[in-house]
């Protein structure tokens, strides 16, 4: 089966630090793939250069078989990115926002109609659906960050910290709605809770330093019942540190 994404030897330098140094990794359909590390360590780099806002120093990123870099707005119509801080346009109502990503993404009429109105109720916006951007509550905007990602219906979704902001009764929404939705799609969610990885996510991936430190099966990595996801991360980041 072709991969969703095969990254090759990503090396990402700002000045002379070194953030993200030779990582390749690869998400299949089907798969949520929890992506782990340390404040620092080169997640949200790593997924810039996933979806095409950072161009990789060296290295190499397809999509679905297509080039990134070479065909970059037919790769980047397979992916739906919820980044860092969710920016939206604040003034904007969440319906007009929303509607103008729709269009930007080349939906229009009776399928744009459709897709708003399931991300209203899917997403649990319909409370807030007129409200400008600027009012809502951090819970809500991060909700309406990760509606402009799905809009249109997209084979990938990469989320950085997906739940943050949320209270417990939405971060637990939330995770049912990403096992809902992974069945067709391969999913990348960068998180700092790591109970979260163990709830959804199908394999774990761990960095530190800009490096690759681990890759595996998350029900292989626990195997061990009196293993814990904090134990594994704790022991494999301190060693690498030092």
């Amino acid at each position: 089966m072709m991969a969703l994404i095969d990254a090759k030897n990503l090396k990402k330098n700002f000045g002379s630090i070194t953030a993200v140094n030779n990582i390749s990794l690869s998400l299949d359909v089907g798969e949520v793939v929890g992506f782990l590390g340390p404040n620092g360590a080169g997640k949200s780099t790593t997924m810039k250069m996933l979806t095409g806002f950072l161009d990789p120093d060296a290295g190499t990123v397809d999509i679905n078989n297509i080039n990134l870099m070479d065909n970059p707005i037919k790769a980047k119509s397979l992916i739906g990115y919820l980044p860092e801080g969710a920016p939206a346009y604040s003034d904007m109502t969440v319906y007009s926002f929303l509607n103008f990503i729709g269009l930007m993404r080349g939906l229009k009429d009776k399928k744009l109609i459709q897709r708003l109105d399931e991300m209203a109720k899917t997403i649990n916006l319909s409370e807030v659906w007129n409200q400008p951007i600027e009012t809502l509550s951090k819970g809500y905007k991060r909700r309406v960050g990760i509606a402009q990602a799905l809009i249109h219906d997209p084979q990938i979704l990469v989320l950085d910290e997906p739940t943050d902001g949320l209270d417990p009764n939405q971060k637990h929404e939330m995770r049912k709605l990403i096992k809902s939705i992974s069945s067709n799609k391969g999913i990348i969610i960068s998180t700092h809770i790591l109970e979260e990885v163990e709830a959804v996510c199908s394999r774990t991936i761990i960095i530190s330093n800009g490096k690759l430190l681990l890759n595996k099966n998350t029900n292989e990595l626990l195997k061990n019942k009196k293993t814990t996801l904090d134990e594994v991360f704790r022991k494999i980041t301190t060693m690498s540190s030092k």
